[in-house]
Parts: C-alpha cells; structure tokens; sequence
C-alpha cells in the first residue's frame, strides 16, 4: 500500500511540475504597461485611469491581428462619436521584433489609439506579466484599472463595451 501511495504522489509531482501559472483572472488588477510609443515617448496604462480600456495585444506578423484592426478602428471610431472623448480608448501592445514594420503597419491601417512595444517579441515582461500564450489577445479594464473582460472579439467585443459604457 506504501508503494502504490508513493507511485501515485509520484505521478502526481511530476504531473504538475511543468503545470503553467495561473493567469490573470477577471476581478484583478492589470499589471501596469509602461512602454515606448512608435513615436519613442513613454506611455503608460496608468494614464488612461478613469476611462474604459481595451488592451489589444497583437503583431504585424500576425494575420488575425491585422484582419482584427480594420474592427476595432469601427469600434474606435464609432464609439468616440456615440460616447464622446474621454470614455473609451484602446492601447495596442504590439509583440514585434521590427520597429520599421511596426511603425509602417500603423500608419497603412490608420490606427488612431496609442501603440506601444518594447519590440521583445514574446520576450517581452508585458507579455510575461498578462500571460499571452497567443495572439491576438485582449484585456478590457475598468476606470480603476480592474479586469472586467478578457479576450472577446468582433460583435462579442462591440456589445460587451457599448454595454458597459451605457451603463456608466
């Protein structure tokens, strides 16, 4: 019986020892951002307190990313007409490794909501810090910098934010 219980805690150790760390959970705080802009000025998550957030994670070699952005310059565009300025604001952490890319990608698609990248790739400390496995990912923060969304995307994503802004 000592050695069946010794295979099975056996089992059991080694089972989990490569187990992943759990991740962020809805109801947390997101970790802060503070990266350089494309425009190399320091910008911080930090500074958009009191409004809500869609944190867009994504790269310019990334094929859903790209097909994602003409989406969310809709959502962007129209809600800062239905809402007003202030409210709603997206920031776009990019995982590139090719600053020229970057910059080239956000001026082709016109992305008007600020980006930042460390250009790390999937060694960068954000990446670490909200436990992006893939791409593209999303996190929706309240005005208090509270997890209240985590990955919705298309019609999902437009009526969870123009859901919760109707009720602010």
């Amino acid at each position: 019986m000592k050695r069946l219980f010794s295979i099975l805690a056996f089992i059991f150790a080694a089972g989990n020892a490569g187990a992943q760390e759990p991740g962020l959970k809805i109801g947390d705080k997101a970790p802060e951002i503070r990266l350089l802009t494309a425009a190399n000025d320091s910008f911080a998550l930090s500074s958009l307190r009191g409004r809500l957030v869609l944190i867009d994670f994504w790269a310019t070699w990334c094929a859903p990313c790209i097909k994602e952005q003409p989406e969310l310059k809709h959502l962007y565009d129209g809600l800062k007409k239905h809402v007003g300025e202030g409210k709603f604001e997206i920031l776009g952490v990019s995982l590139d490794k090719s600053r020229e890319n970057w910059i080239k990608t956000i001026e082709r698609l016109q992305i008007g909501w600020p980006q930042v990248s460390d250009l790390k790739f999937w060694r960068s400390p954000v990446a670490k810090a909200y436990h992006i496995e893939e791409l593209p990912f999303n996190v929706i923060i309240d005005g208090h910098g509270k997890i209240i969304a985590m990955n919705l995307h298309g019609k999902e994503l437009e009526a969870f934010v123009r859901r919760h802004l109707e009720t602010d």
